[in-house]
């Protein structure tokens, strides 16, 4: 095993608002789809990379207590924390070091979900 995660779903009621959300503060597109009759929004993954998506479900119920995911920053931490409020998120941990793990935030996306953001040292 080479990963303890192999998928993580996020949940959004609003499934334009959420896929739209992410693209902006990642600056990346996400690939809208259907899976299972169900809307997926795909962040982009290499073949061997944890893989994810925004799911929208009829029983989606977004949470900001619970399971905490964290997203792959980069080495674009404070760019990506910079772009969260003005696409409607909510920063409750600015970048914080967290030694020689490098680095972390967590936000509140447009959906209520408490997401974290890792950046790993730069080597």
């Amino acid at each position: 095993m080479h990963n303890a995660i192999t998928w993580f779903e996020i949940p959004a009621t609003d499934f334009s608002r959420a896929v739209g959300f992410y693209s902006t503060i990642l600056v990346q597109d996400i690939r809208e789809d259907e899976f299972m009759g169900i809307p997926h929004g795909f962040f982009a993954t290499d073949q061997r990379g944890v893989g994810g998506a925004i799911v929208a479900p009829h029983d989606a119920t977004p949470a900001s207590g619970g399971t905490l995911i964290y997203l792959n920053a980069g080495q674009e931490l404070e760019q990506i924390v910079a772009r969260i409020a003005p696409a409607g998120g909510t920063v409750v941990l600015d970048k914080t070091p967290i030694g020689p793990q490098g680095w972390m935030a967590i936000f509140i996306d447009t959906e209520g979900n408490r997401i974290g953001l890792h950046q790993p040292a730069a080597n």
